[in-house]
């Protein structure tokens, strides 16, 4: 993928390195919405449209699976990673019946989590690859998956969005 022609995200790997600070910006209005909204956040608008809550919680582990990912890669190479399980973490981890204060308080340290360890790669380091598994088995360097993780962030965002 290169452009999202849903959200408009456009990949472009010479914004990679900035894109942590997208990241933290993107996490403060999802930990926002929890903390003040005064509608039911557990609430789906359909039944096959995860909730805002859900969808804040899925944000929150996808920043938690890449950072280590992202960690991973820098002491092995090329490593092959594991699917993280999207749709089954949401039952699996009871995503409807958190707290939204706590997912606030957790995006916002896993956001942070992840920024400090892309702030923290070398020249080098962004051009080291993982096999990554989605949307299908391709080799990927640490600049698309730091893309692909604001891309999640922003494309979350609108959903949640959407459902106000």
């Amino acid at each position: 993928m290169v452009h999202c022609d849903e959200c408009g995200f456009v990949y472009d790997m010479g914004e990679a390195e900035q894109a942590a600070r997208g990241m933290t910006e993107g996490v403060e209005t999802f930990a926002d919405v929890l903390r003040l909204s005064p509608t039911d956040l557990a609430r789906r608008t359909d039944p096959d449209t995860w909730s805002v809550l859900e969808y804040c919680c899925h944000v929150r582990d996808v920043l938690l699976v890449q950072r280590e990912r992202v960690l991973l890669a820098r002491r092995k190479d090329r490593p092959s990673l594991a699917r993280m399980g999207r749709d089954e973490r949401v039952e699996h981890d009871g995503y409807a019946v958190q707290d939204p204060h706590d997912v606030a308080r957790q995006l916002t340290d896993a956001a942070r989590m992840l920024a400090h360890d892309l702030g923290r790669l070398g020249s080098g380091d962004w051009d080291r690859t993982v096999m990554y598994n989605y949307p299908e088995l391709r080799e990927r360097s640490l600049r698309w998956v730091a893309l692909h993780t604001l891309h999640e962030v922003r494309h979350h965002l609108l959903d949640v969005q959407r459902q106000f």
